[in-house]
């Protein structure tokens, strides 16, 4: 039984539930590591100062999480005279039908990489479980040819924690992806604040 299952067995009701299940994530974010935050940001800033790309992709909710730190770092920072020049390659749709009709589903991430990544570019992979084929086969082909890789994870981490150069955790239960994405978003938030704030 996972934390969200035991939650609703001891609250039942909607608004016991909601008081739990916001107090369960305010138990997950303070168990992730500022300092992995920290040094995250720290390569965003570098990556802007040398004019490389950030590229950001997950499948799922965190191919949506993906789009919207792309959003939030590359337009929200209104850095137009020293941009973020990020991207998510989660969001063209005929690109990414193209390349799984014809190479299969877990290509279409490494695919794209072999188009526009560049060394010294940062790749941000999104990923609950960890373990996403897809995922795994862009890290590994990013580390190998100059990127920067950066893993956002949940659960136990999977492969994802092992392959990237950093990460950051987001320590939760397995499957408990209502938790683990909410916390990649707060990421987003945290990091584009702090961005807008630092550049301003």
């Amino acid at each position: 039984m996972n934390e969200l299952d035991r939650i609703y067995d001891i609250s039942g009701e909607s608004e016991s539930f909601a008081s739990a299940y916001l107090s369960y994530l305010g138990q997950v974010l303070s168990n992730i590591d500022v300092k992995d935050i920290s040094k995250f940001i720290e390569l965003l800033l570098s990556a802007r100062e040398k004019s490389n790309q950030i590229i950001f992709l997950g499948n799922g909710g965190s191919a949506a999480t993906a789009s919207h730190f792309a959003n939030d770092i590359g337009i929200g920072t209104q850095t137009l005279d020293k941009p973020f020049r990020a991207i998510s390659i989660t969001d063209n749709m005929p690109v990414i039908t193209a390349i799984a009709n014809d190479e299969g589903y877990d290509q279409i991430f490494i695919q794209q990489l072999k188009v526009i990544m560049h060394p010294g570019d940062v790749v941000v992979a999104i990923s609950a479980s960890g373990n996403s084929r897809n995922i795994i086969s862009a890290i590994e082909y990013a580390n190998k040819n100059g990127a920067q890789t950066v893993g956002l994870t949940a659960f136990d981490g999977g492969e994802l924690k092992k392959a990237a150069q950093y990460s950051v955790h987001v320590p939760t239960n397995q499957k408990e992806y209502g938790p683990a994405e909410d916390a990649h978003m707060i990421l987003d938030h945290l990091v584009s604040a702090y961005l807008i704030r630092f550049i301003g």
